[in-house]
């Protein structure tokens, strides 16, 4: 490995925090602090606050105050009722339907706000999840480039002493110093990898990217739900459990209430209004009235009926509906597409399961190739040379059943986040 490699690294780790963490504890931390989750819930707790704005119609509401005027002639104020040293008044909708239909529609989009936020959790326990099975690979890989570099050094002494015997041209000898230098190239190559993905975990569990997230234990795969028998099974629980879907079936319905908001301008509202009012005695209200009472107080219903409402209400109900029909479409859609990726993650989960078990057959005859090669070796039969490029083909097959069994756990999570079951299953 190279030395800025070396030095950069340690610069890195000198000023990191490292967190030890197995992948069920990433995940419980990356719902609680990463930062697209928090805006998420941030978004929720302002779709909850809409709603109490949506009531303040239905709310009663009182009004106090008093002033100081003079008044010459009858006594009035600017706003027609009689000068009163203090006057409250309060007002409360009794019946108004297109008021409680929005306050319907903020109920509605609160719901579809919390959908959202659940489907954000998902995501973002997948991408833990991944990042936790990227570094672990690279991690388990790190070994075996190492030992690969130990026979490769050893190849190379092994042909330098026989170009120095004249028992080999001094190609061979360029050849192997080459597949040294790629071998040292992939381990440097790893580390950079596996540094950055430490710090890409680091900050998707909302720590700062100067902090490096080691992650521990091995993923039990029985401790995880089972994954559907059958693709038409997963199709059903993905389609059932979408968060999207529901979501989008949430606007749509809060979309039906706002036509219905709108279709609605045209009926009566009733709302309940009171007043007191305390007169002053120095007004010369004897003058113009024979009676004259100081604590005045009224209590009733304002009813107005709509007789022209205009052509807005018309045209907002017009693009509501217009609104509805996209997002009918946009259902479709979601709906194909889900049983769609569905199906295909289903068969490259199969797929996976597979190429993991030919991967494992694959190294099982590598070393039982070395073991042959060592016991012939033994006898004298075969050369170092021949030993050491079975090992290093060996240690191929490692790393290639690493990729094999990585590939086959993030497809298995692929399904589990699909249908709904991968945040239950890693919390």
């Amino acid at each position: 490995m190279g030395r800025l490699t070396i030095f950069f690294l340690f610069l890195i780790s000198a000023r990191a925090e490292v967190h030890t963490l197995t992948l069920r504890q990433a995940v419980q931390l990356a719902l609680q602090q990463n930062s697209d989750i928090v805006l998420a819930r941030l978004d929720e707790q302002k779709a909850r606050d809409a709603i109490r704005v949506a009531k303040d119609p239905f709310s009663p509401k009182v009004y106090g105050g008093s002033g100081l005027a003079k008044t010459w002639g009858f006594p009035t104020t600017i706003g027609g009722n009689a000068p009163a040293i203090f006057e409250a008044r309060t007002i409360m909708s009794l019946f108004n339907r297109p008021k409680s239909y929005e306050l319907a529609q903020s109920r509605e989009n609160a719901r579809g706000t919390a959908l959202g936020t659940q489907a954000k959790s998902e995501e973002v326990a997948y991408q833990t999840a991944s990042l936790f099975l990227d570094i672990q690979q690279l991690q388990r890989g790190k070994e075996p480039l190492e030992r690969e570099i130990e026979a490769l050094s050893r190849v190379m002494e092994s042909t330098q002493a026989r170009i120095a015997e004249g028992r080999e041209i001094p190609l061979e000898g360029k050849r192997a110093q080459l597949n040294l230098a790629r071998s040292r190239q992939r381990v440097d190559a790893l580390l950079t990898d596996l540094d950055y993905g430490q710090a890409s975990l680091a900050v998707v569990l909302g720590f700062p990217p100067s902090d490096r997230v080691l992650p521990t234990g091995n993923m039990d795969d029985s401790a995880l739900p089972e994954a559907p028998p059958n693709p038409e099974v997963a199709v059903s629980a993905a389609l059932a459990n979408s968060k999207d879907l529901r979501r989008f079936e949430s606007q749509m319905q809060a979309k039906a209430l706002e036509v219905r908001s709108y279709s609605a301008y045209r009926l009566p509202q009733v709302d309940l209004v009171a007043q007191y009012s305390l007169l002053s005695k120095f007004n010369n209200f004897q003058s113009y009235f024979s009676r004259f009472q100081r604590n005045n107080a009224e209590l009733g219903v304002s009813i107005q009926v709509p007789l022209l409402v205009g052509s807005a209400a018309a045209g907002y109900r017009a693009q509501s509906q217009d609104d509805l029909a996209k997002l009918r479409t946009q259902v479709q859609a979601a709906r194909s597409r889900i049983t769609l990726d569905t199906e295909r993650s289903y068969q490259d989960w199969k797929k996976a399961q597979t190429s993991a078990e030919v991967a494992r057959l694959d190294l099982d005859v590598a070393r039982e190739q070395v073991s042959v090669l060592l016991a012939q070796l033994g006898e004298g039969r075969v050369p170092q040379q021949s030993v050491d490029q079975a090992r290093l083909a060996e240690q191929e097959k490692w790393i290639a059943l690493y990729d094999a069994q990585n590939a086959a756990t993030r497809a298995r999570f692929a399904i589990l986040r699909q249908t709904g079951a991968l945040v239950s299953g890693l919390r």
